[in-house]
């Protein structure tokens, strides 16, 4: 993002340290999920999560260059996390991605963040809708000329406009808020989604501990049509 156009807060979601702290939580809760079933031990689900949230919580600059650095060696993204990962959670994380695909957590990560800056959206209609609304109230009596065709018409008042954007933003809210809920969507599937590595139990597990719902026809990634 352009910096001198973006406000901190939703820069902030879009930067590379929030991205990687949101894989780290799928890869966590997909653990967690295998665990539940007997998939992986529990011991090694609660190292990952024990082991691997402080080093995500302090997780700075230095670290997003080291990850560019094995990146620049394995040339995959999600192999650099997860080998930088792995040097805090140690042997336990073998099980750190156990069936799964990269997509499962780029693309899940991608409606986390895609849902985050939404509620940020959605708190300043809000805020906008509130304003027009106490603006509204006030001017309900305060008399301004009707226009119709371009010309000067019957008297109106201010207030009356006021509540006609007023309507419209709701009307913009409603939207906003099926887009939301639209894109909203987990896939932890696997490889080509076919679950042929995972249980589906993991991936509601997944989707219902990040604010999500289940991908409903599994593929590769999760579409955005």
């Amino acid at each position: 993002m352009i910096p001198r156009y973006s406000r901190p807060e939703m820069a902030a979601i879009w930067a590379p340290i929030n991205r990687y702290r949101i894989w780290f939580e799928v890869e966590a809760l997909a653990a967690e999920g295998m665990a539940r079933i007997g998939a992986i031990p529990e011991q090694a689900a609660r190292t990952i999560r024990e082991k691997g949230a402080p080093k995500l919580a302090a997780m700075n600059e230095a670290d997003v260059e080291r990850i560019d650095a094995i990146e620049r060696e394995t040339r995959h993204d999600v192999i650099a996390f997860l080998t930088w990962l792995a040097e805090a959670v140690g042997s336990d994380s073998r099980f750190v991605h156990q069936g799964m695909t990269s997509s499962d957590v780029l693309d899940t990560t991608l409606s986390v963040q895609l849902t985050q800056a939404a509620d940020i959206l959605l708190a300043d209609i809000d805020a906008v809708m509130a304003a027009l609304k106490s603006r509204a109230m006030e001017h309900k009596y305060t008399l301004i000329i009707g226009r119709s065709h371009g010309i000067h018409a019957e008297p109106s008042t201010f207030g009356l406009k006021l509540a006609g954007h007023y309507a419209e933003f709701a009307r913009n809210r409603a939207r906003l808020v099926a887009a939301r809920a639209e894109i909203a969507v987990a896939a932890i599937s696997g490889p080509v989604g076919t679950f042929a590595h995972l249980d589906p139990s993991v991936e509601e597990y997944v989707a219902e501990k990040l604010g999500l719902s289940a991908e409903p026809v599994s593929t590769q990634v999760i579409p955005r049509d």
